[in-house]
């Protein structure tokens, strides 16, 4: 007799998604041990996005190139051990930038997420790409928005004066709106996942 396959629950899914370095073959492969008769990762992969569109309202963003950069950390970090090898010296930030319209994607790790090395990172990734962006668009992170807002964040007063000199402007992105940001937070995923991971 035909067997009918176990339907996955696509809000808990959607919910799961959500989570940092959770992806779709994942919360697949979790599904397929629970259900081995059920549903290859293509099909399932399909219907997923088939209940997402029906969940969802969202507006494709338009990227020009040269526009933007978009800037964040990633939340993750690295231990850095002394020569010896025997102690960890810190635990190193993971910045991360990625320019909006060819998703070039530029990583390196500092000492902290304070202003030196918020600037620092920044001036790398600019050498990295060799060029600046019309637009650096970061998360709001207190080395670089001293006061977040809807409609007129103030941005750090060193970070401003970094921007001017290489002609940029600086538009934070809205706090609880990861959609503002989906760039930068696809490339922090990328790195974890792919870097990070493999550490």
């Amino acid at each position: 007799p035909r067997c009918e396959k176990t339907t996955p629950n696509w809000q808990v899914i959607h919910t799961e998604l959500k989570r940092k370095g959770v992806t779709l073959q994942l919360l697949w492969e979790e599904y397929k041990r629970a259900n081995p008769r059920g549903y290859q990762y293509s099909w399932f992969a399909q219907l997923y996005r088939t209940w997402a569109k029906t969940k969802d309202v969202w507006m494709p963003q338009m990227h020009k190139a040269g526009e933007k950069a978009f800037v964040d950390y990633s939340g993750l970090t690295v231990p850095i051990y002394t020569s010896n090898l025997q102690d960890v010296l810190y635990k190193a930030e993971i910045f991360v930038g990625v320019l909006g319209a060819s998703d070039l994607i530029y990583c390196e790790a500092t000492k902290s997420q304070t202003l030196p090395d918020w600037i620092t990172s920044h001036q790398n990734m600019l050498c990295y790409y060799k060029g600046a962006p019309e637009l650096f668009i970061p998360d709001n992170l207190r080395s670089g928005v001293t006061k977040p807002g809807r409609y007129e964040p103030l941005c750090n007063r060193t970070y401003e004066e970094f921007a001017q000199h290489y002609d940029c402007m600086i538009m934070p992105a809205r706090s609880y709106c990861p959609k503002d940001k989906a760039k930068v937070e696809k490339a922090v995923q990328l790195v974890q996942q792919r870097v990070l991971a493999m550490e």
